[in-house]
């Protein structure tokens, strides 16, 4: 079926089950010329004609037409939104223009997902004071770990800014976003100079189209800018001559960017120059900046992925994992009220599945904010279907026992914990240039889902992901409880054929697609699983690494003790024989053998259902879906026969079913 006629067969629908013919929308309070409002309104006359085929228009409409008021009230939440309806009204109630703008989007969801015009009704606030996307993109237009095109920012080292520019906008707050990083963490060559004279034309535009969907631009910091740029011979954070040409940057970019939310760093870590560089700790360097970004209301964002990248995977003691909690926590109160901790959601980087990082809830006296990762860099490239949004909402539900109430990792991001306004959630976003935003039209359900759960993180997956479909599909022709199903079964899956219970890493090095069991087992980055002929995982007891005592007791014992520790999380702290019973009953290697001819198969059972929809959806849609389940399936079978041959040659042990192991 073609797109076009797919999308009227859909439209038609929806005139039929809720129609009318005049809709007029009214702004009550607001200053109808503010940019948000003026940004919400025409996205109403968009929608609403979309949706129901009506004439819209602005002001008192005519006795008999069906009105749209957006109503200010102080006493709505901060960037929260009350919406109600009746069969004459909806009205959208909000304190500020980001909340109105909010409640337009959630009531122009609610009728897209089908609810009848006298139906749509939500009262919100938002979880987290910061909602943030971090862009990987670089200004030569490539896309570190991208996998849906080029850069929509930059081409050729210059700066775009055209409808999809203002598209991207609104889509990010249509889903809550408040906060864009656009360029790479790791700064270099023409990214230095995006706080310069050669590029302030372009992000003051760029803030501005931002700005009018209420979101505040952010860029990534070069730390060491007063080399690269000042002519310094050094960029030691407390050097005077380095604060003098820090105080003097910020000054002229705060002139020329006045929309500017701040900065993000990334320092002391994969070759970046630091604080470490010159015997400084990393508040030295977060302090510095956010003192001289202060006077002009901007924050600092400061990443904890600081960590030995020189190990020798002899060194049985030096841990990784412990990387983040031992330069950071000993800092716990000295960071300045306008430096924000951003910490990665485990203590590696980005697996399918860690423990939470114990410096989330270790920190009592700093301002700290998540960082997830969509972009699917070790979760299958976003042609491999593994919904996301499980996983953060097990982080978020975390217990940390920071404190007897308010210590799930969702009360401390969104600041309920300690009681900070700086606080949220940040993503490695998974868009590029390709037609769809995403390449993988499923990989979107991770995007909509992490603005979603961001702005409330107590929606449950299922909700987001039952959203996501009805506005992406015609529900009359495609069965929503079976996509509903594969999107939350696709984590598991995608974790049963990869790396088993917790050990984490096996992929193909370098690109991260496909396995390579051994292929980062004698790197420098510390990423082993420690195999041998008797048994497999790293020691990080308090007889190991001593990574387990980071946790507060309560975690810290049951991490400390395989009989105790969560079976998909045993091998990342134990290293355990083959022979070991986990708490399921399978010993682990049978636990090995299982799950990734158990993973396999279930792909198959995906890609035989995305088949049921042929001829149901556009073809585009349909083929650009299967073809990726074509390559999942060859990556799950490859998953599937290294790992089980490997660990079948490593223990000798024989697979119980006598499947085939090569």
């Amino acid at each position: 079926m073609e797109s076009a006629k797919w999308s009227q067969l859909w439209l038609d629908y929806k005139k039929r089950k809720d129609s009318v013919e005049n809709i007029a929308i009214e702004v009550l309070g607001f200053d109808r010329a503010h940019r948000v409002i003026d940004s919400g309104v025409k996205e109403l006359k968009t929608a609403l004609s979309r949706l129901f085929g009506a004439e819209v228009s602005e002001g008192n409409g005519a006795a008999d037409s069906f009105a749209i008021k957006i109503v200010k009230d102080s006493a709505v939440a901060k960037e929260g939104y009350e919406v109600s309806s009746s069969a004459s009204e909806i009205k959208v109630t909000a304190s500020d223009e980001n909340g109105a703008l909010y409640g337009i989007f959630a009531a122009i969801r609610k009728l897209s997902c089908g609810a009848r015009k006298e139906e749509v009704s939500e009262k919100a606030a938002p979880s987290n004071p910061l909602r943030m996307m971090n862009h990987w993109d670089n200004m030569d237009g490539s896309i570190e770990r991208g996998y849906s095109g080029n850069s929509f920012f930059f081409v050729n080292n210059e700066i775009v800014v055209d409808e999809r520019t203002v598209d991207y906008a609104r889509f990010m707050a249509s889903i809550g976003i408040n906060g864009i990083v656009i360029n790479n963490v790791n700064v270099k060559d023409a990214a230095s100079y995006l706080i310069t004279d050669r590029y302030f034309a372009k992000v003051k535009e760029l803030s501005e189209v931002f700005a009018d969907y209420g979101i505040r631009l952010y860029l990534s910091l070069n730390f060491a800018s007063p080399i690269e740029l000042g002519g310094l011979s050094l960029c030691d954070p407390l050097a005077e001559s380095v604060i003098g040409w820090w105080k003097d940057k910020i000054k002229e970019v705060y002139e020329k960017l006045p929309l500017l939310g701040g900065f993000l760093v990334k320092a002391d870590s994969e070759g970046r120059p630091g604080p470490f560089t010159y015997g400084r700790t990393q508040a030295d360097g977060a302090n510095m900046l956010g003192d001289v970004i202060k006077p002009y209301g901007g924050i600092i964002i400061w990443r904890c992925f600081v960590y030995n990248c020189t190990q020798d995977w002899r060194d049985y003691k030096t841990d990784r994992a412990r990387a983040g909690y031992d330069y950071f926590k000993n800092l716990d109160g000295e960071y300045h009220d306008n430096v924000i901790l951003q910490i990665k959601n485990g203590p590696m980087d980005f697996q399918i599945r860690e423990p939470i990082s114990p410096l989330l809830g270790g920190l009592t006296k700093t301002n700290q904010m998540l960082e997830v990762q969509i972009a699917q860099e070790y979760t299958g490239h976003q042609i491999d279907l593994c919904y996301l949004i499980p996983m953060f909402k097990e982080v978020l539900d975390f217990k940390t026992y920071c404190q007897k109430d308010n210590d799930t990792i969702a009360d401390v991001v969104s600041g309920r914990a300690f009681g900070n306004s700086l606080a949220g959630m940040a993503a490695v976003i998974n868009t590029g240039n390709d037609f769809n935003w995403t390449g993988n039209y499923l990989a979107a359900a991770n995007l909509y889902g992490f603005g979603r759960l961001s702005y409330n993180t107590e929606l449950s997956s299922e909700e987001i992901a039952r959203e996501w479909i009805k506005m992406t599909f015609s529900l009359e022709i495609v069965d929503e409880d079976m996509l509903t199903d594969m999107l939350l079964r696709s984590r598991e899956i995608y974790e049963k054929y990869t790396s088993p219970l917790g050990i984490g890493w096996m992929v193909t090095p370098n690109g991260h697609y496909g396995p390579s069991v051994d292929g980062y087992e004698y790197s420098r980055w510390g990423t082993y699983h420690r195999a041998d002929l008797h048994g497999i995982g790293v020691d990080r007891t308090d007889k190991g690494t001593g990574y387990a005592q980071q946790y507060y007791k309560e975690n810290a014992e049951v991490y400390n003790d395989p009989k105790k520790c969560p079976d998909n999380l045993v091998l990342f702290f134990h290293h355990l024989p083959y022979t070991w019973k986990l708490q399921s009953g399978k010993t682990v290697i049978q636990h090995i053998y299982d799950t990734h001819f158990e993973g396999y198969a279930q792909v198959q059972e995906l890609a035989a259902n995305w088949e049921k929809l042929e001829g149901k959806i556009p073809s585009d849609m349909y083929n650009n879906v299967h073809h990726r389940f074509e390559m999942q399936l060859a990556n799950a079978r490859e998953w599937c026969d290294q790992v089980n041959s490997y660990f079948y040659r490593k223990s000798g042990i024989e697979d119980e079913l006598h499947r085939e192991i090569y």
